[in-house]
């Protein structure tokens, strides 16, 4: 369910994501790129747009796959556990894991095997809902047919985070607390939540890791 509706309707989180993140990229051209729990692939979409030599995305759901099924990412995406990845070691100049470490417990072995398929000081950027928004009541969800669901996900400490990538060499560039703005209020507006809007613009709502690569494979 959450699939047929993840491209259709605008997500202010996922709006700010984008806002905040595309700056930080590098220059991709010539670079080997991996959308990891890409979803319908909607990261892997921009980058191969914004000059990436190639790329490709995993993503365990089957649903949100056959949903990102455009013809510019055909053959591209395929079905994956993040901790199993099927993809050679050192293959990715940058790697890209959007909203999805909630969905995951074991952080050192996510970070094991991001270190594992990146080449040395390849960059990686992981995204997630803030833990500060999640405390404020703050869940992934949806809408479908009129009814909201929630998707449960495991919350973990900016502090977990970072210890779970360093104990497999990753350096922590940079960290951002990112909060929604004036760029995102029309989506609150079209939805009718002006009022939810002036609410929450001062929470923290999407916590953006920059980390570099192991100078060194694992």
């Amino acid at each position: 369910m959450w699939a047929a509706t993840y491209n259709r309707d605008p997500n202010p989180l996922l709006a700010l994501e984008e806002r905040v993140l595309k700056p930080l990229l590098p220059d991709l051209r010539g670079k080997q790129i991996l959308d990891v729990a890409c979803g319908t692939g909607r990261w892997l979409e921009r980058l191969l747009g914004a000059g990436a030599r190639s790329g490709a995305g995993a993503d365990f759901s089957s649903a949100m796959l056959r949903a990102g099924s455009k013809a510019g990412l055909r053959g591209r995406l395929t079905r994956a556990d993040c901790l199993a990845l099927p993809f050679q070691s050192g293959v990715a100049d940058l790697l890209v894991c959007s909203f999805a470490l909630g969905h995951i417990d074991d952080l050192a072995s996510v970070a094991r095997e991001f270190a594992r398929v990146t080449k040395p000081v390849a960059d990686v950027f992981i995204t997630d809902l803030h833990p500060e928004g999640y405390a404020k009541g703050w869940r992934t969800g949806f809408r479908y047919r009129h009814e909201s669901f929630q998707i449960g996900v495991s919350v973990h400490s900016l502090r977990n985070v970072s210890k779970a990538f360093a104990s497999r060499g990753f350096e922590l560039v940079r960290s951002i607390e990112a909060r929604l703005d004036e760029p995102e209020r029309p989506i609150f507006e079209r939805a009718g939540r002006v009022k939810l809007f002036d609410r929450v613009r001062d929470i923290p709502a999407v916590l953006i890791r920059h980390f570099r690569a192991p100078r060194q494979a694992p």
